[in-house]
């Protein structure tokens, strides 16, 4: 059985591609058997005709008043999206439309998602982006405890009822993706890459190199201490105590109290650090078990309501059936009056 298919394209005045990305998408996906596919375009606020061109293109458009950022532009795509599997593409060509029936092959294996991994010339020809992208590739596969080739790929495709879960977690700007592969490596969902090719983009990026980084970096953070925070406290108690030794030694050797005195001052501090991730991977586990009995007792209605509801229904027609009776019987002796 073929699923069907949702495609996203986030778009922000990308009037000189929108037309040739989503064709490119369309074509695709009847060559798969989907001419019932639907493409959405989220226009985040253009200041030109990419929400023209989208519908001429046959696209459905979702249209913000104003910029929002990338990541919003998904949320709301997805949320506006008929069907649960969803690819998500960027409107400016640059990711192949024809790398989609490869990740969807892998995607009926049995993953959660499958990522595009970016390979070739145009995505390491940047000489500032690349050793950026080899830091941030570090953080998040020390986060996450497995290996990530490409951190933030704006080509996947995932269940719509799965990413909604994390929605709440999910960043609004650039680091969409990012956030995005934390949160389902950090939850133990099963994600895999395939390499693709990655072309030339066409138009101006949208990508701030400076800001858009610091606030990836910031979400990285909050992910480890959402997700794993013993793995934060754990990183400042070693450097607690690793300053302890270092003090002592030196204090030692040249005789100055005051560093002895801060080598103790780091050592009570690194039992602290310690103290504090035990904490607070115990309230994470508290508020993880909080929502799996909220889940579990949702379900569990949601399964009475529908056992409730064959006997419900079925009172309902013996009642409609009784009714109907008494009403034959009420109009019987309404003829027998009458003739007498």
């Amino acid at each position: 059985m073929v699923q069907m298919i949702s495609a996203v394209i986030p778009a922000f005045n990308e009037s000189s591609a929108i037309e040739g990305t989503i064709a490119s998408v369309f074509r695709v996906l009847n060559e798969l058997g989907l001419p019932d596919a639907e493409v959405i375009v989220v226009d985040d606020g253009s200041a030109d005709d990419t929400s023209e061109k989208s519908r001429l293109a046959g696209a459905l458009v979702v249209r913000h008043p104003h910029n929002l950022g990338y990541g919003r532009s998904l949320k709301d795509g997805i949320a506006a999206a008929r069907n649960d599997c969803i690819v998500i593409i960027d409107a400016d060509l640059t990711y192949p439309a024809e790398s989609i029936p490869v990740i969807l092959n892998e995607y009926r294996k049995g993953f959660d998602m499958v990522v595009g991994a970016r390979t070739g010339a145009h995505y390491s020809e940047s000489v500032i982006k690349s050793p950026l992208r080899s830091i941030l590739q570090l953080l998040i596969e020390f986060t996450t405890g497995r290996k990530v080739p490409d951190v933030n790929s704006g080509l996947r495709v995932f269940s719509r009822a799965a990413v909604m879960e994390h929605f709440d977690h999910l960043c609004d700007t650039f680091s969409f993706t990012t956030s995005m592969t934390l949160a389902y490596m950090m939850t133990g969902r099963f994600v895999t890459y395939v390499p693709i090719g990655y072309n030339s983009r066409v138009g101006r990026s949208k990508v701030r190199l400076l800001r858009d980084t610091l606030r990836t970096l910031q979400y990285i953070l909050e992910a480890l201490v959402f997700y794993n925070p013993l793995k934060v406290f754990l990183l400042l108690a070693i450097g607690c105590l690793a300053l302890c030794l270092l003090s002592a030694i030196i204090g030692s050797l040249a005789s100055w109290p005051v560093l002895l005195f801060l080598s103790a001052g780091s050592f009570l501090m690194s039992v602290q650090m310690l103290a504090l991730g035990i904490f607070a991977t115990m309230l994470r586990q508290i508020h993880r078990d909080r929502n799996r009995s909220a889940l579990a007792e949702r379900s569990t209605l949601n399964f009475s309501v529908e056992a409730v509801r064959p006997a419900a229904n079925s009172l309902d027609g013996q009642l409609l059936a009784v009714d109907r009776s008494a009403g034959k019987v009420e109009s019987s002796n309404s003829i027998y009056k009458s003739v007498d």
